[in-house]
């Protein structure tokens, strides 16, 4: 009886102390491609680790993570684009933010736009002319810029706005993009196309260049990577910010 009885107590004192466990917190954190794949799923691990909170990515866009965000889905939005510029995008898509104030944003970051090309296109350099020039459809043939006799075949994203929304005032100087193009939606969808044709070019964040394409020397196009919360953001999302910002910096890409 008395071993029962010291069992019982010894798996008694067992879940009692397991009641005392820390729970991790979980961080929801949207936005797209550059964002995502630069500066959160880069330092997840190594943040998860280091504080046992959890990182759940909710891949979409930026504009759609900032509705998110509005809707009180997420605890964090991240974009590829000043402030300003994502109220302009996400106004565009049917959110019309009364009070910008009632958001806090920081930068965390500087993301750098490449162009790229297949790996058979001799065209390894492009001056900012150039690079307009192809992208508005002003250029067509890859021998106006010291290429092929072939036709230039533009690839852009219908899935970015924030990417697209910062080459077009960066290489484009705000003019419009070429009418003639292939869509693709994630960049990584962009860099399939332009690996499997030799007359494609498009351009994306760090995440799009691997050796299936080749990226192009062009002049530097770099946006800044912000961090928008509801309000002034919670403890554990202030920590995931400043660990990118901070310790966590050695594994970002830009």
């Amino acid at each position: 009886m008395k071993r029962i009885v010291l069992a019982l107590a010894f798996v008694t004192a067992v879940m009692a102390g397991g009641t005392n466990t820390v729970h991790a917190d979980e961080i929801k954190v949207g936005g797209g491609g550059a964002p995502i794949d630069n500066f959160i799923r880069p330092v997840r691990d190594s943040f998860e680790k280091k504080t046992g909170n959890k990182i759940n990515i909710v891949f979409t866009s930026a504009t759609i993570s900032f509705k998110q965000l509005a809707n009180n889905e997420i605890d964090m939005s991240a974009a590829g684009s000043t402030f300003d510029e994502l109220l302009a995008s996400a106004k565009k898509d049917g959110l019309d933010v009364k009070d910008p104030a009632a958001y806090h944003h920081t930068v965390i970051g500087q993301g750098n736009i490449y162009v790229v090309v297949n790996n058979n296109n001799p065209v390894a350099k492009l001056t900012g002319e150039q690079v307009k020039g192809i992208f508005t459809g002003k250029l067509s043939n890859w021998k106006e810029v010291g290429g092929n006799d072939a036709p230039i075949i533009v690839v852009l994203s219908n899935q970015n706005p924030a990417t697209m929304g910062s080459f077009k005032k960066l290489a484009l100087n705000k003019e419009e993009y070429a009418k003639d193009v292939i869509e693709a939606a994630k960049f990584e969808d962009i860099r399939n196309v332009i690996a499997s044709n030799p007359e494609a070019v498009g351009f994306g964040p760090y995440s799009i260049i691997d050796a299936t394409v080749k990226k192009v020397e062009t002049p530097d196009y770099a946006r800044p990577i912000i961090a928008v919360t509801k309000g002034k953001p919670s403890p554990k999302v202030q920590h995931l910010i400043d660990y990118i910002k901070g310790e966590g910096k050695q594994f970002t890409k830009n």
